[in-house]
């Protein structure tokens, strides 16, 4: 059911009647400020990604898929999940790989209907030609930061991928209806009684 302007507009309760979140940890207020800075650097790494894919008339999203079958073919499922990106998505690129010659699809042996997806010379060779520009950009940034540090962050990186795929569920957890509208004042219920007998 899609929702209208109007009926979000109705929806929303006074201010005043509007819950107080919980308090945050200081772990929580520190892990917030990594969400937003993270926001932040992967918009500069897509951007550094889009002109060094360039460099192989690659996009960065097709140097990404390349990127996760450059050791052996992989399935589309497979790809996504090593590389973060959902079936769909690259299926769609897998699809442009294989149309301009950068990826093939070969056949698999452990199953029948999942192709596997293989990086073509004319892949690999696109793969070269960002390297020869992607590696002194790597080590101009990594020289600023230091090695040390890095190794520090992937480490943490790493750590905070595996408490968030410990819990897959969604960040919100589900209340009861009845608990929801207790958390409203009681004009904010009436309205939405009102709504309801509507």
């Amino acid at each position: 059911m899609i929702t209208t302007t109007d009926e979000r507009d109705a929806a929303v309760p006074p201010r005043a009647a509007w819950p107080e979140p919980p308090p945050r940890t200081e772990a929580g207020d520190v892990l917030t400020d990594v969400v937003v800075a993270t926001f932040r650097l992967n918009a500069r790494l897509i951007e550094a990604a889009r002109d060094l894919a360039a460099e192989g008339e690659l996009t960065a999203a097709h140097w990404q898929v390349l990127g996760g079958i450059l050791d052996e073919p992989r399935t589309v499922a497979a790809i996504g999940r090593r590389m973060g990106l959902t079936r769909q998505a690259v299926l769609r690129i897998a699809n442009l790989l294989v149309e301009r010659k950068l990826g093939e699809y070969r056949p698999n042996p452990d199953h029948r209907r999942a192709k596997l997806l293989a990086c073509t010379e004319t892949g690999y060779w696109a793969i070269r030609r960002i390297a020869l520009v992607q590696h002194p950009w790597a080590d101009r940034i990594a020289a600023r930061v230091g090695a040390d540090e890095l190794r520090n962050m992937l480490t943490v990186i790493r750590n905070l991928l595996a408490a968030l795929e410990a819990n897959q569920q969604s960040p919100v957890e589900p209340r009861a209806p009845e608990q929801s509208r207790e958390r409203l004042s009681r004009t904010a219920r009436a309205r939405c009684d009102a709504r309801v007998a509507d």
